[in-house]
């Protein structure tokens, strides 16, 4: 039976990881770890070496030199997938969801598995993305600012009062516990308060660790409002004990 995206994808990552760690592997050694085969082993290297993230040699694979000098950029897109993953799993049977222009929080629809899900969201790129669970996908609609793909202004606006959703998951530019989620585009923060607001059960901020500590211009969630923050391993725990001190329920993903 083929193997599920969500499987495909943390097989990718936990081989890439492998080949950061040791340097040069072998096809036949990361095949009996992962109990595959080694073709299927050799898909996963040239995925990740199209993406620049390793390099290939007969037999094996190793650390690039591409990966290695962007391997801070790398360890941030690792974070965002992992978040993104574990913000799928919250996601249930029948529920409706609000997704904002965060590349993290697009990242989710790839894994989510559940049922008859909706997502509603002002992020255009999301025609583009893979969609396995089947999703109903609504688009807000409005201004198109094509460079990030996301959909503003009055008409997402009045859309966005028409509808109401179980679950949101917002990513965001910047979060601090004094100031809350901060961005730097004016025309999102309407949209990114609402998405808050109009939620029954429970909202989600989606952040990396590069995240904490950084200041945007504009305010879309102030701390007392942020009930649940999805976050990586290496988030700054002074910062986390703030939030948590505050309330904020804190979703650490390894």
């Amino acid at each position: 039976m083929k193997a599920s995206r969500s499987i495909v994808n943390s097989r990718r990552e936990k081989v890439l990881e492998i080949v950061r760690g040791n340097g040069d592997v072998t096809v036949n050694h990361l095949a009996e770890q992962f109990q595959v085969s080694p073709l299927t082993i050799r898909r996963d290297l040239q995925y990740l070496e199209d993406h620049k993230l390793l390099e290939r040699f007969y037999g094996g694979a190793r650390n690039s030199r591409q990966a290695g000098e962007g391997s801070e950029e790398n360890s941030r897109l690792l974070c965002r997938e992992k978040i993104a993953r574990y913000a799928a799993s919250l996601v249930e049977d029948r529920d409706t969801i609000f997704i904002n222009t965060s590349s993290t929080a697009l990242a989710m629809v790839k894994y989510i598995t559940s049922k008859h899900v909706t997502i509603i969201t002002n992020n255009g790129n999301i025609i583009n993305e893979k969609n396995p669970s089947q999703a109903t996908v609504v688009l807000l609609g409005g201004e198109l600012r094509y460079k990030k793909g996301a959909m503003v202004g009055d008409f997402a606006m009045n859309n966005l009062t028409q509808v109401t959703a179980k679950k949101s998951f917002v990513g965001c530019g910047g979060i601090c516990p004094d100031i809350g989620m901060t961005t730097e585009l004016l025309n999102e923060v309407n949209i990114n308060q609402m998405m808050f607001e109009r939620v029954i059960k429970a909202s989600y901020i989606l952040a990396d660790y590069s995240k904490f500590g950084k200041r945007n211009s504009f305010v879309s969630c102030p701390p007392e409002l942020i009930a649940n923050i999805i976050t990586d391993k290496d988030a700054p725990g002074q910062l986390l004990k703030e939030f948590r001190d505050r309330g904020t329920w804190i979703h650490q993903v390894d």
